[in-house]
């Protein structure tokens, strides 16, 4: 790109004069990606509109699962739980880990056949002409080509968080379902927790007046795990993410309080600020294993993100979010998951309450409260969905949804411009981060869609019919 183009992009993007030419890998690696500057300005035309979009209906869904290690086996447990569903084929670099997989399934009807044993066989597998969805459960580097090969192959896409890790990988994403007309959905499990499905409907319902501020996080002490040398994350994967300096796993706290306020359908996310502490934990632990295994020499010579990033969103309608990223201080877990309204407010953490003014409201006033505004979702499968497990039953609601929509040709909760757009919050702190906190414009993924895109729909209107073998 001519330097006098990149300084018209930047421009219109609000990021010039803030030294990003300079700021590093990341930076240096997105900003020589033309495309990226081509799509991001705010005159894109969007090809298609996938927001809303139902595909035509599939009586019985067969499903390919890529990467078997952490999340893939109690997928594979799940889906093959929930009626007109087929696993046909599984997929992982490692050979046993298919075999243990397969081994899951010897008493179901299920009869998946194997690919492993190189780096790109998940290619054949999606090549195959038998298969409506793909699953996918890889390290975060793969997410964004499985999801766009599958589609590319015929196939609905859906695939953990974050399913994009640049902002050119969100773009392909969003190009790729509108010019196929795949769906092409990021699993976000926390959308489907009980207590976020709860305010959601509150919200909908006007419990809380107007919502006029929320806060989402992924705080969770991973320093350990991250350094586990046998029996964590492959090769390390998810240590190595850590070099990035930003909110890296913004979507679990994201995802719910972005649909309690219609982002992307009535409101959009307009500029972001972003500041994360030093790092004071895991480049010390890395020291500290190097010096009794030379493995984590090489950990111990690398700069890590910080301890905690807090960002902050400001909506086209005035509405503030908060996002917070801390996964090496040793706190308990917590995802926030705070409302904040004109008329009541509700947060989830240490444990879920709800208040009218200032004072919260008593045990048996808010037994009522989950009484009236249990969505339909939760009656259906809330009960079997706790047997069945998967953080307590969050996963599996998401896996039965996903399959009812598509059964019943029905738009999915989270579509790509979601999946985009969650995701982006990570690229996109990096550059604020980088920048001392100056505000970075947040790109529109719906193309001026998000003034007339309709809200998600939370019922179980024209679906709710596929059962549930337990």
């Amino acid at each position: 790109m001519k330097n006098n183009q990149r300084r018209e992009f930047l421009k219109s993007t609000g990021l010039v004069g803030l030294g990003l030419f300079g700021a590093g890998s990341t930076l240096a690696n997105e900003f020589e990606n033309p495309p990226l500057q081509a799509k991001q300005g705010v005159n894109r035309i969007q090809s298609f509109n996938m927001s809303g979009f139902a595909a035509p209906k599939i009586d019985t869904v067969r499903i390919g699962i890529v990467g078997l290690g952490m999340r893939g086996p109690g997928a594979v447990d799940r889906l093959s739980k929930i009626e007109n569903v087929e696993i046909k084929a599984l997929c992982d670099l490692l050979p046993e880990r298919v075999e243990k997989a397969k081994a899951q399934l010897k008493e179901t009807p299920h009869k998946p056949d194997g690919y492993s044993g190189n780096a790109y066989s998940w290619k054949e597998m999606m090549d195959r002409d038998d298969l409506d969805l793909i699953y996918i459960a890889t390290p975060w580097e793969w997410h964004t080509p499985m999801s766009v090969y599958a589609m590319e192959a015929g196939k609905h896409a859906a695939c953990e968080v974050p399913i994009a890790r640049t902002l050119e990988e969100c773009w392909q994403l969003v190009e790729t379902s509108e010019r196929t007309k795949k769906h092409c959905m990021q699993l976000e499990n926390c959308c489907y927790d009980f207590f976020e499905l709860m305010t959601l409907k509150m919200k909908r319902e006007g419990y809380f007046g107007e919502v006029l501020h929320v806060e989402g996080a992924y705080i969770h002490d991973l320093l350990s795990l991250n350094f586990k040398k046998d029996g964590g994350y492959q090769d390390m994967w998810r240590l190595k993410e850590n070099y990035r300096n930003g909110n890296l796993y913004a979507t679990h706290g994201l995802g719910p309080i972005c649909q309690i306020l219609d982002i992307n359908r009535g409101d959009q996310m307009d500029f972001l600020t972003s500041t994360s502490s030093n790092d004071f934990s895991m480049h010390a632990e890395a020291v500290k294993l190097a010096e009794q295994d030379n493995f984590f020499a090489s950990y111990a010579e690398k700069k890590f993100r910080g301890n905690m990033n807090t960002t902050m969103v400001k909506t086209k309608h005035g509405k503030t979010i908060m996002i917070q990223h801390d996964v090496s201080s040793p706190r308990p877990y917590s995802r926030l998951h705070v409302v904040s309204g004109t008329e009541g407010y509700a947060q989830k953490y240490p444990q879920p309450r709800v208040a009218k003014g200032h004072g919260w409201l008593k045990e048996e006033e808010f037994k009522d409260l989950e009484t009236k505004y249990t969505p339909e979702i939760i009656q259906k499968v809330g009960e079997l969905a706790k047997k069945v497990g998967g953080h307590g039953g969050m996963d599996f609601m998401m896996d039965w949804r996903l399959i009812d929509c598509l059964r019943n040709g029905l738009p999915l909760d989270q579509d790509v411009y979601d999946a985009a757009l969650w995701s982006s919050i990570s690229p996109l702190s990096e550059w604020s981060v980088a920048n001392r906190s100056n505000s970075i414009d947040v790109p529109d993924f719906t193309g001026g869609n998000w003034k007339t895109n309709a809200p998600v729909n939370i019922t179980l209107s024209g679906g709710g019919n596929t059962g549930v073998r337990v």
